[in-house]
């Protein structure tokens, strides 16, 4: 969860950064822009007030006039020449018709295009050019230009023009989003630590959930969420899933106890009645075929005791987990069995090395003898029964044991290992229809599985599964 959770989060952060360090990033270049375009207006307000005084008239008086003109519009070009040597941007005042009065660097004209030309046609309309348009750190040959009118008499006689290079105001835009993009990432790994720790703060209590929930479902019912912090709503989950928890137990270990219970109570009513069977049987005649019926079934009603007993110990004892030479134990049960299988006319080989695995040892030799136990009951004389051990895939050890009995059907093999279930044309089968539940059981609690297919080109084949590594860690 915390894999889709902490994105999302993240995403959703670095878009709220992003939403205000642009128009940050924008508003930093527009103000550096509109300094620099009101010092420029503030200068062209310096040279319209000096060249008031200029007019074309004053170059064509006679006299003193002429000389005081003349003088005038020396000092104006001189000033701007200084203008331009000391901060490199192009001025100059020009005559209506685009004549110089005064401009430096020398030659340097009205632009008869673009922005340059729009503003020069303002300020012939009285008033000060528009804001040029913004020049972004990326545009090399960008320039700013801007015109003022020089007004005498109420009347436009000229235009004073600069155009302004734009390198340093880039630099101090580039310069700035810099430091916007410094604060940005400052913030976005503030973000991602404050988004790792909220996470960790809302799925902390999940995780454990998570968790006691695996334990309760393998088995390990005393598994319980231990207080945790994290939002409210999951702290109450938390205490109702622990309550649910011990209800559920109360409730498995009342009915362990009253299988227990029953199982132990049935055995001596059961014990008396077979007691009075054989003391009837003294009374009739030998081999009387209804008193070796009721012998027979008053001796099956007590195997099912017996594993009803199991079961109900097998479903609630801890597994007592170890490293266990699954192979040696495999070995140990085939060489037990052998015996019973040359009686019956069975060959049972076996192919085991050294592979381990953990599991309680107990548990998984019991399950061993329930299932080699089982394939000996249907193969018929002449067959085989096969045990190998091998490791298996996902970190796995295995016990494959094949028979050769009849098999089951595909309905069969979806009810294999219920409890009490024996196929119809298995009845006459001594047994209690429990061995295959007890066994998977047993192996539940320390993390085992049992698995049934088909084998080929007759029998089941049953694979008993362990963890190779411990299930703790």
């Amino acid at each position: 969860m915390s894999s889709r959770l902490l994105p999302l989060l993240i995403v959703l952060m670095a878009g709220v950064l992003l939403a205000l360090g642009f128009p940050l990033a924008v508003s930093l270049a527009a103000a550096q822009q509109q300094d620099v375009v009101v010092d420029r207006i503030d200068d062209t307000a310096r040279v319209a007030a000096l060249a008031q005084f200029v007019s074309e008239g004053d170059t064509e008086t006679a006299g003193s006039g002429a000389v005081a003109g003349s003088e005038r519009s020396l000092m104006l070009e001189e000033e701007l020449t200084r203008y331009f040597d000391v901060y490199g941007i192009r001025a100059g005042v020009f005559y209506r018709n685009g004549e110089a009065m005064a401009r430096a660097p020398e030659g340097w004209t009205v632009p008869r295009t673009g922005e340059g030309r729009l503003a020069f046609q303002e300020a012939l309309l009285g008033r000060r050019s528009d804001d040029p348009r913004q020049v972004w750190p990326w545009q090399g040959h960008g320039r700013l230009i801007v015109a003022s009118p020089v007004v005498r008499d109420g009347d436009v006689v000229a235009v004073v023009v600069t155009d302004s290079p734009t390198g340093r105001m880039r630099s101090r835009i580039l310069e700035g989003w810099l430091y916007i993009a410094a604060g940005e990432a400052a913030a976005m790994l503030l973000a991602v630590g404050a988004a790792f720790r909220l996470t960790g703060w809302v799925l902390r209590p999940v995780r454990v959930l998570d968790a006691a929930t695996h334990d309760i479902a393998t088995g390990r019912m005393k598994s319980r969420v231990a207080a945790a912090g994290g939002p409210p709503e999951l702290r109450r989950l938390a205490h109702s899933f622990n309550e649910m928890a011990d209800n559920v137990e109360d409730v498995l270990e009342q009915q362990r106890a009253f299988v227990a219970d029953a199982s132990h109570q049935l055995r001596n009513p059961l014990a008396a009645l077979l007691l009075r069977i054989e003391l009837l049987a003294l009374e009739l005649p030998a081999g009387n075929e209804e008193i070796a019926s009721v012998r027979t079934e008053g001796k099956r009603l007590g195997q099912v005791l017996d594993d009803l007993l199991d079961l109900a110990l097998a479903e609630h004892a801890p597994a007592d987990l170890r490293l266990t030479d699954v192979g040696a134990l495999a070995s140990e049960r085939v060489a037990a069995w052998r015996a019973y299988a040359e009686e019956k006319g069975v060959r049972l080989t076996g192919s085991t090395g050294a592979v381990t695995g953990w599991a309680d040892p107990v548990a998984l030799s019991s399950a061993l003898d329930a299932i080699v136990d089982n394939a000996l009951k249907f193969t018929p004389e002449g067959g085989e029964v096969d045990v190998r051990v091998a490791r298996g895939d996902n970190d796995r050890t295995t016990v494959v044991v094949t028979d050769g009995g009849p098999g089951l059907s595909d309905d069969e093999m979806q009810r294999i290992g219920d409890r009490f279930w024996r196929s119809n044309r298995h009845q006459n089968v001594k047994g209690s229809g429990l061995g295959l539940s007890i066994s998977r059981a047993l192996l539940a609690a320390g993390g085992g599985t049992l698995a049934y297919e088909h084998a080929e080109p007759r029998g089941l084949r049953v694979t008993l599964s362990v963890p190779r590594s411990s299930p703790s860690s």
